[in-house]
């Protein structure tokens, strides 16, 4: 047999990267784990989340044990497809890349003044290091791999999620498209405090050109991550026809 395909999909928060959880998951050949590292960043940063406990409860927050879980062994229930959903600021500068090596990574950004209009609505007072893209620039740097912008993703779903597949050279299957509304059992248990609007979904929603005012000091954090941004999105893919 061929040993399983496993995929770090990197992102930062309000990047869709639920919703593109959930379409992986709909793959009759692909299981899923929700930000594995979660645990290890809210302990080794002492960070007070929602759901803090809940997650230190829930996973382990030793890096190396959840590596070697990622990057060894069968997948569950014959799957030959493992997509894994990471934040990137759950990386921190302790943890060992070498052990992510062996995986095919991908990318997934959002224009940073849409994220923070949207992640300041769960929490007002982000920090650069919160959303995550000047790590997924060190990432894709090291690894590289497939971008995709959500905004990309929300025009054309089909023809953004055939360039993706064919990045990363699995086939493309049409029940990526959509999925059933609720909360799944692979959910972190942080999903609660974070996943209602995918919950509420059944596939991805139309794109609609948001109107984006933030505050100064918003604005300053979307100006010192658009260099970043910038250098990945111009590699984004381009939508792939069948």
């Amino acid at each position: 047999m061929s040993p399983p395909i496993r995929i770090a999909m990197w992102s930062g928060p309000r990047t869709l990267s639920t919703a593109t959880m959930r379409a992986w998951e709909n793959r009759r050949d692909t299981v899923v784990v929700d930000e594995p590292l979660y645990a290890y960043y809210l302990a080794a940063t002492g960070l007070d989340h929602p759901g803090r406990d809940e997650v230190l409860a829930a996973q382990s927050t030793d890096w190396r044990t959840v590596l070697a879980g990622l990057t060894t062994g069968d997948l569950p229930d014959g799957a030959t497809i493992g997509y894994q959903k990471h934040m990137t600021h759950h990386v921190l500068p302790e943890v060992d890349l070498a052990a992510f090596a062996g995986l095919r990574h991908a990318f997934l950004l959002r224009d940073p003044r849409q994220l923070l209009a949207s992640y300041a609505r769960v929490r007002a007072e982000p920090t650069l290091a919160d959303l995550g893209l000047t790590q997924q620039l060190a990432l894709y740097r090291r690894f590289g791999g497939p971008v995709v912008d959500s905004g990309d993703l929300l025009r054309d779903p089909e023809g953004v999620l055939r360039a993706l597949c064919a990045a990363l050279e699995v086939p493309f299957d049409p029940a990526m498209l959509s999925w059933p509304a609720g909360p799944r059992a692979s959910d972190g248990v942080w999903a609660p405090y974070w996943y209602a609007s995918v919950e509420a979904s059944t596939g991805f929603g139309p794109y609609r050109e948001p109107a984006v005012e933030l505050p100064d000091h918003l604005a300053v954090l979307a100006d010192q991550c658009r260099a970043a941004y910038d250098e990945m999105a111009g590699s984004r893919l381009a939508p792939q026809r069948s």
